[in-house]
Order: C-alpha cells, then structure tokens, then sequence
C-alpha cells in the first residue's frame, strides 16, 4: 500500500472531504488535515478508519514517524508504530501489549489493553466520497499532546 497527502476541503457540516472512495481503497491510506491535525485514513478489509497519524508517544527525536504498518493482532486490525512498535487498533485507538499473569500456574503471554490512547475519526462515505467528522476535543487521548504539537505544516508548533 502507498501512502499519500490528500487535498481536503471542508464541507458546510464541518467534515472534511479526504478524498475519492476508489481513490483511497487503491492506495490503502491517504493523510490529509482536518482542523489542523494530521490525520491518516486506512482502507483496510472493506472498511475505512481513520485517526491521529503521529504516535501517541511519539517524542522530539522522531518527527518524522507517521503511522503506517498495518498488522492483526489477536483477531484485530492494528496499526504499528515503526519507531516504538506500539500497536493500536483500528477500531478503538486502544494500545495492546502483550502480557502475562504471574499468578498463573503457566503463565503465557496475552494480548491486554492499555486503554484508549490514540484518537479516532469518524469516516463517513457519501457518494463516492471520503468524509472526516471534526474530532470531539470535549475528551482527550494521549494523541492530541502530539497533534496538538504539530499542527499546520506538520512541523513542531513554537
């Protein structure tokens, strides 16, 4: 899958057009702004996902990560953050580790969640069109430090 910057503009509603529904189940995802913050829209298994495009522990050093390794994990879509590995579903933005209960007479690994640590989108298709909702900021994931910190040209906010 490749990986591109949609042009977007914003509809009367407040989503933000992302793209051709075609256009974006070619390419597999597609990173546009919406309200400022960089977002990237997978298509993945005949569904659309979309959320915060920088790792929610994403630290100075690595500005240039992006999200962008897709992966299944315990029956899951998952996105993988190629700096830190961490993985977060598509559906939810929760993180997942792999962890085991000492108290068990075997203990063996098991996917758990650290709860919901990226932001997630909603997407919604309209005529052959890609939409993005405005993110509610009324609640905040671990995500909005790093969107928040890069807004308008992806750089680092001053």
């Amino acid at each position: 899958h490749s990986s591109s910057t949609g042009t977007v503009q914003m509809e009367p509603d407040g989503l933000t057009l992302i793209g051709k529904e075609g256009d974006i189940k070619r390419s597999g995802r597609v990173t546009a702004k919406v309200n400022g913050r960089e977002v990237v829209v997978f298509y993945h298994e005949g569904k659309f996902h979309a959320m915060d495009s920088r790792c929610y522990r994403k630290i100075f050093a690595h500005m240039s990560s992006m999200l962008q390794q897709l992966s299944d994990i315990d029956g899951q879509a998952c996105i993988v953050c190629p700096w830190h590995k961490y993985k977060i579903t598509l559906e939810t933005g929760e993180g997942l580790y792999e962890g085991i209960n000492p108290l068990e007479p075997s203990p063996t690994p098991q996917w758990q969640s650290k709860g919901v640590k990226q932001r997630i989108h909603k997407v919604t298709i309209d005529n052959g069109n890609v939409y993005v909702s405005p993110p509610d900021l009324s609640v905040s994931f671990d995500s909005d430090y790093f969107a928040d910190k890069y807004k308008n040209n992806g750089d680092l906010a001053m």
